[in-house]
């Protein structure tokens, strides 16, 4: 029997976070790795796949990351430096925010309303170009990034 939100649950078992306009997980507020590996679970389908695989990308290329969750999303910065990379499911592609981007060279394709923010959609068969994916990531990882929380 399916629970409703808000639900309690029995013993031993977790509350399945509840999923928002477009598949994104509503995931509480965190500091480190655990929300953000909470997050990144409860992302819907091939989203799940695409997740696990940026999150180690950022982590083989940005060994010193720091995480958290925020707005539910999961947030990649250096401590002390702000924060650099941020995505968010939709219902037909992730959309990994480069709040630098429009330092990045070359800039990620989506323009933002935000002049420095620039965008980079994943799809489903989308197979993203994993040097240029590490060449932004140790561009904007190099950047000083943006102080939001």
């Amino acid at each position: 029997m399916a629970k409703k939100a808000g639900a309690g649950t029995a013993r031993g078992e977790t509350a399945k976070p509840k999923l928002l306009s477009g598949g994104n997980p509503q995931i509480p507020k965190g500091d480190g790795d655990a929300p953000v590996q909470a997050y990144i679970a409860a992302m819907p389908g091939w989203k799940r796949g695409v997740g696990r695989q940026l999150d180690a990308l950022i982590e083989r290329t940005v060994p010193e990351v720091r995480k958290a969750v925020r707005w539910n999303s999961p947030f990649y910065g250096i401590e002390g430096r702000g924060w650099f990379l941020s995505f968010h499911c939709f219902t037909k592609y992730i959309k990994v925010t480069w709040l630098n981007g429009a330092s990045l060279r070359p800039v990620p394709p989506v323009a933002s309303k935000h002049e420095q923010v620039r965008y980079f959609h994943i799809h489903e068969d989308d197979e993203p170009d994993e040097t240029l994916m590490v060449s932004w990531l140790e561009q904007a990882s190099a950047l000083q990034g943006e102080g939001l929380f």
